[in-house]
């Protein structure tokens, strides 16, 4: 100010005004210093993804984009088992036993929904009618909030429990990555209850030994996906005008539906769009994103790409997939292009073409599938079924599908049933058990029993006329069921003990569909026909000794455990995916930030690191994971 001071005096023979301006100018810029020059960003200096374009896929949203946040999340947690008789367990480590009871206290599953107290928790460990258990499952990729699927439970280790059967799975939170304790655990992305079914066979077709695990069990549809699987397009060059014009593709292919709050697509940066999945896709996610990534940016000239595709196919039936896709997403205009692969000589052009107009419900395509369908020298015959299955509309394919019920290949009569089920055929009778399993029949020349271990538990006859085969003695159970039937009996005369120490004496037709329903049936005045009020794990046990003891002449078929499968396809791809690697942007923070908490510390066994969202997530093709 010194300074200042001494100015001020020299100018006294200034007139006063421009005096006073010249010092105030002189002390700003004495007193402030100039900003550093802020340094530009190159274009170069900006993440760019190297992205190596087939050529059928340019001009598409995949040519310009990755996906992340999609793939499979393996989700695990510590609940309680209730209802158990007496096989339960007091035993369990210190560290899982507070962990259990701070998550009862948190969920408040006290009585009128209030949290209960340590008091009340310690005397519900403390019975043999309950065990701490580990529950997982796999939530499907990029699923919506409420999504369901189906959960594995069984007994924590360091636990007593000798048998889950007959329990029920309390309400439990579900993380992703492995089993962790305290602060250090993931977000929630999950939660799951219900009552176990245990697989009454030691083999996935259930053929040829009654060794039964009965501290490992299923919660058929159990798991409930709590938020919005996070699922964002990456754009390879950072561009705001290029994110604008992939998210106004998307919104012009898939617009808001009824019940939708947001866009489909919306530009979150100059280097990432946020896509949520429409109402319409909720149980086809997969199929959602591969049509959102085969959306052409440009929609003015439709016929015209159609027609490039088509080129491109014939001189690489390879990529037979990529095109069938590329018409899909292209809509109706182009049908008359795949129409003219319909009866292409090569097998890959002419399916692609087949489903692309499948997809897009083209009548025309009706006979040259069911032609498919019933050769038996292709290799696409379920291919073939599982797209009849999809078109609307059309009886000409419930029509054409009803045949296959008596195929010589049980997938395909499989297949055939799964399609006219989907169509709700009238061929296809259905009784509800009780709320615990679906009895559906169909009529055949060939009996078979098929019973299901995901999703909906469900028990399929068929064959109108299939019935228990006299003279017979069934006993299961350690004799706690005894069934016997002489030929000059019209009825067989069934003893049942019950868990809870009750006992049945009952007369039930020897009509297969008949009995199967009165194994889960339970008497009631509105339905007061008799029945044994058997778990689903019980009565589907029943059958298969039934069938195993040659009373019932006809197949056995068990699908799949689902989740045995998924898990183990999860981490075989995730040990074959070959993923880029890139620095993860600003506004990609929260996803980086997911993926680590999936991953945990990052060690623990494959299947551990299978869960993990990797920022980019390899396009893979999609398969049946529960083959029959």
């Amino acid at each position: 100010m010194a300074w200042c001071s001494h100015e001020l005096l020299s100018s006294v023979r200034l007139p006063l005004a421009v005096a006073l301006v010249a010092l105030l100018a002189a002390c700003a810029g004495a007193l402030v210093e100039d900003a550093p020059e802020r340094p530009k960003q190159s274009r170069a200096d900006r993440r760019v993804i190297p992205m190596d374009v087939d050529p059928i896929m340019r001009g598409t949203i995949a040519a310009e984009t990755i996906v992340t946040g999609f793939t499979p999340t393996v989700v695990r947690g510590y609940g309680l088992v209730f209802d158990l008789r007496g096989t339960g367990s007091r035993i369990a480590p210190t560290e899982v036993r507070a962990q259990v009871l701070k998550d009862l206290q948190r969920l408040r599953l006290g009585a009128d929904g209030k949290a209960p107290d340590s008091s009340e928790l310690d005397r519900l460990l403390g019975e043999e009618n309950t065990a701490i258990v580990v529950v997982e499952g796999i939530i499907p990729p990029a699923a919506p909030k409420g999504t369901r699927f189906d959960l594995r439970v069984f007994a924590a280790p360091g636990t007593g429990a000798t048998s889950l059967e007959g329990g029920r799975l309390i309400l439990t939170d579900l993380r992703p990555g492995p089993l962790m304790l305290g602060s250090k655990q993931p977000k929630i992305l999950a939660r799951g209850m219900g009552d176990l079914v245990i697989n009454p066979f030691a083999d996935p077709v259930g053929v040829s030994t009654d060794t039964v695990n009965r501290l490992s069990g299923r919660v058929l549809n159990g798991g409930v996906v709590t938020d919005d699987m996070v699922l964002r397009l990456r754009l390879a060059t950072p561009s705001h005008a290029r994110a604008k014009l992939i998210a106004s593709a998307i919104n012009s292919s898939f617009p808001r539906e009824p019940g939708q709050h947001d866009d489909t697509a919306r530009g979150r940066s100059d280097e990432a769009v946020d896509v949520v999945i429409p109402p319409t896709y909720f149980s086809r996610t997969n199929d959602f994103v591969e049509l959102v990534r085969h959306t052409p940016l440009n929609t003015a000239s439709i016929e015209a790409t159609a027609l490039q595709v088509k080129r491109a196919l014939i001189a690489n039936p390879g990529a037979a997939a990529a095109a069938s896709l590329r018409w899909q997403a292209l809509g109706k205009k182009a049908i008359p292009t795949v129409q003219s692969l319909y009866e292409y000589a090569e097998e890959q052009p002419r399916f692609a073409g087949l489903q692309a107009g499948a997809y897009l419900n083209d009548p025309v395509v009706v006979p040259h599938l069911l032609t498919m369908a019933n050769d038996n020298g292709s290799a696409l015959r379920i291919d073939a079924i599982k797209l009849l299955a999809n078109m609307q509309g059309n009886p000409r394919v419930n029509i054409g599908l009803r045949p296959l019920i008596d195929d010589t290949d049980i997938d395909v009569r499989l297949a055939a049933f799964d399609a006219l089920l989907k169509r709700g055929d009238a061929s296809i009778g259905e009784v509800d058990v009780n709320g615990k399993y679906l009895l559906n029949t169909i009529g055949s020349k060939k009996p078979m029993i098929y019973v299901t271990q995901s999703g909906q538990p469900r028990v399929v006859i068929f064959g109108d006329e299939a019935e228990v085969v006299r003279p017979m003695t069934l006993t299961e159970f350690d004799s706690r069921l005894v069934v016997r039937g002489d030929y000059d009996q019209p009825l067989l005369d069934v003893f049942w003990q019950a868990p809870d120490g009750g006992v049945l004496r009952e007369q039930v037709r020897p009509e297969l569909a008949e009995f199967a329903r009165f194994l889960g049936h339970r008497a009631s005045p509105e339905y007061p026909s008799p029945g044994l009020n058997m778990s689903y794990s019980e009565a589907i046990g029943t059958l298969h000794r039934l069938w195993k003891d040659g009373y019932f002449k006809g197949d056995f078929k068990v699908e799949q455990d689902r989740i045995l499968a998924e898990l183990l396809r999860t981490e075989e791809e995730d040990a074959e995916a070959d993923r880029p690697e890139f620095d993860v942007p600003e506004d990609e923070k929260d996803l980086a930030a997911e993926a680590k908490e999936r991953s945990g510390s990052g060690s623990g066994t494959d299947l551990d690191r299978a869960s993990v969202g990797s920022p980019v997530d390899s396009q893979r093709p999609s398969r049946d994971t529960v083959p029959r």
